[in-house]
């Protein structure tokens, strides 16, 4: 896993000016480097969210981070966020969005989703949340590629890590690569409009928590291959990295220490969120861990 970012020490506020001393000041920042986004060859022309890949993988973004929302996604399950904005319990929210899935996307019913007796493969059982523990297993096997793919598909930025660097179409890491997506998402029920849903819920409760935050300071453990080369230096000695599309990070500075000979810290738009461990109590095991989605960033190391 090749990603990271690293920026202030403290969280910002919604509500608080991009020149508060807690915050990536933009004013410090050249406008040509706040400009610097991930290279062409690194995302694509379209995607199906409110902005386009070149602004959401910006340096910009990171210091004044947009709401990001998926096309479709919210009005497609209005009911269930109108549902859940009169539940003040969070574990009590997070159990009734389980059952939504399950009941949206016939989970459990092998036969409603189009399985046949005769089927040579049964993948019914393989949704959101087999694909996350799979991902906190080993984010570079099979799950990884479906999320990593899922992020492409929904956010314009391709691909830059998995097992290996990836070149372009025609390299044979990303071939590799393409073939273990597609098999991740074979014989499955809609996966990747579950992650769909996932994401926006992950969204909606982050914003919904009492210190709703658009920056969390979050870490990863790094070491050999996860080097990055950086495009810039900035004045206070930070480094500005282009992020793998999808990585994982922990909101524990020691954590992350243990995956690496080197911790890096990040301050990460809560917009950039995926999922969390802490998202569905009970369901998901991790170090604390996010998932979160790439694009150019100031990282700083702290080990």
């Amino acid at each position: 896993m090749n990603t990271f970012g690293g920026a202030p020490q403290a969280l910002c506020a919604h509500d608080a000016c991009d020149k508060a001393p807690t915050i990536c000041r933009a004013t410090d920042i050249p406008p040509e480097l706040a400009r610097l986004s991930a290279p062409p060859a690194a995302r694509l022309s379209y995607n199906r969210c409110n902005l386009p890949a070149e602004a959401l993988a910006s340096l910009a973004f990171q210091l004044a981070p947009a709401e990001l929302e998926l096309d479709g996604v919210l009005p497609l399950h209005h009911a269930l966020f109108e549902h859940l904005s009169v539940v003040g319990d969070a574990t009590t929210r997070a159990q009734l969005f389980m059952q939504y899935m399950a009941a949206h996307f016939l989970l459990g019913d092998a036969a409603a989703q189009g399985l046949t007796e005769g089927a040579r493969i049964d993948r019914s059982r393989l949704d959101y949340l087999r694909l996350l523990r799979g991902w906190l297993f080993d984010s570079e096997g099979r799950e990884g590629a479906v999320l990593k793919g899922w992020v492409e598909s929904r956010f314009g930025l391709l691909t830059g890590f998995h097992r290996a660097p990836l070149g372009d179409a025609d390299c044979p890491a990303r071939a590799a690569f393409e073939r273990e997506r597609a098999a991740g998402l074979y014989a499955t029920g809609a996966l990747e409009a579950q992650v769909d849903l996932l994401y926006a819920y992950a969204q909606y409760e982050l914003a919904r928590q009492p210190d709703a935050r658009r920056h969390l300071t979050l870490y990863r453990g790094v070491s050999g291959r996860d080097t990055l080369a950086p495009l810039e230096r900035l004045a206070d000695g930070r480094l500005v990295v282009v992020l793998n599309n999808l990585s994982s990070f922990s909101a524990s500075r020691e954590r992350a220490g243990e995956f690496g000979d080197r911790v890096l810290e990040c301050a990460v738009p809560a917009a950039k969120i995926l999922a969390h461990s802490r998202l569905l109590p009970g369901r998901l095991q991790g170090e604390d861990e996010y998932l979160v989605i790439g694009g150019v960033a100031a990282v700083r190391r702290v080990d």
